[in-house]
């Protein structure tokens, strides 16, 4: 059964996830791995014969078959670096684990996911952004993701389920236990709506070094990191760090410069590793999941009175769709400071917007 040779791959001493990729470079599958003579193993980088005979002890897969009976016992899904059903977002980072155990009932490579984080103690100015932040996303069809902690991340999760948006929480433990077990409710609620995430097998207590690899797969695994509230030390800020290291899109809640909650948010701001956002919906202007401009025949023919010719070039081009600049650039044949001109004079007279990545839409 190649599953039990994709769980033991994990169990291997000293094979971290760079060296797992190798060797599935290398031998192509799991299987293929546990397979190998020592000779065949050594020749992969990273794999000195200490860990080629590490990998032919049977020790990984005596561990992996004590997950399988578990795994197959409660209904775990076991999503794997080479399978379709790993998270693609996930898998596009550097560091990204090989193998996940997940129970749950939402997609994990939904179009439209976004990770809630922030501060374990928060207040009432934190919750009520979470549920505005929740009531904002809830008509654009997303999945909200966070760590299932107290404070920010709870409250992301709890409104999330208020409002029927699909919620996962990424844990720092195996799927044996819950931490906090005062969560336990909302667990079992996200289970039916949403789910449960986590790279680590059963018997992994929750200790403290796991979190900042929990924090890396909630960052990895959305489009975008909000950071509600945060100290100027905490998990958020190493999520939104971590979120930046992936060029992913974060953005923060701005707060008093004299409230402890506020600071870590104000930092990412003034230090330009997160959009500013005075507002819940205008995290869905800046990432284009607002209201479309109108499609169709119709659309075509509301063209604005008085622009120019390489204005209305500009516009007709927008009406397709949105564009990035230098696709724009490339249509209209002006040159990237005409153009730039152009783009903010229609900007300014409220016929488009910018979004992040340099691109345009018809407002």
């Amino acid at each position: 059964m190649d599953l039990i040779y994709k769980i033991a791959l994990t169990f291997i001493k000293n094979v971290g996830h760079v060296t797992a990729k190798n060797l599935l470079g290398h031998f192509g599958t799991a299987e293929a791995i546990f397979k190998a003579s020592i000779s065949q193993l050594i020749q992969v980088p990273g794999v000195g014969e200490i860990t080629a005979h590490q990998i032919q002890n049977r020790e990984a897969l005596k561990l992996a078959g004590e997950q399988l009976q578990f795994i197959e016992k409660h209904n775990i899904q076991v999503l794997f670096f080479l399978d379709a059903n790993f998270p693609r977002r996930l898998r596009n980072c550097f560091d990204a684990p090989i193998l996940l155990y997940y129970k749950g009932t939402a997609d994990l490579n939904h179009p439209r996911i976004v990770s809630i984080v922030g501060t374990r103690k928060a207040s009432a100015y934190g919750k009520m952004l979470c549920k505005q932040l929740a009531e904002a996303l809830k008509p654009h069809d997303v999945i909200v993701v966070s760590g299932l902690a107290y404070g920010i991340d709870v409250t992301a999760h709890q409104e999330s389920l208020n409002l029927d948006i699909p919620t996962i929480g990424v844990l720092g433990h195996g799927l044996d236990r819950l931490y906090p077990h005062l969560h336990k409710q909302i667990a079992l609620k996200m289970l039916k709506h949403g789910g449960l995430l986590t790279e680590f097998p059963l018997n992994t207590s929750p200790d403290k070094e796991n979190f900042p690899k929990r924090n890396r797969i909630i960052a990895g695994i959305s489009d975008v990191t909000v950071v509600v509230e945060a100290t100027s030390k905490g998990g958020a800020l190493i999520t939104a760090e971590i979120a930046n290291s992936y060029n992913r899109d974060v953005y923060a809640f701005p707060g008093r410069t004299i409230d402890e909650y506020s600071q870590g948010c104000n930092f990412l701001i003034k230090t330009n590793r997160a959009g500013l956002l005075n507002h819940p919906k205008d995290l869905l202007y800046y990432l284009g999941w607002d209201d479309l401009p109108a499609s169709g025949p119709d659309a075509q023919l509301k063209i604005p009175v008085g622009l120019n010719d390489e204005e209305l070039q500009i516009f007709r081009i927008l009406q397709q769709g949105p564009a990035m600049v230098d696709e724009i650039a490339l249509k209209t044949n002006l040159h990237q400071s005409k153009l730039a001109i152009h783009l903010l004079s229609l900007e300014m007279q409220g016929f488009l917007t910018a979004l992040p990545g340099k691109v345009y839409r018809l407002n």
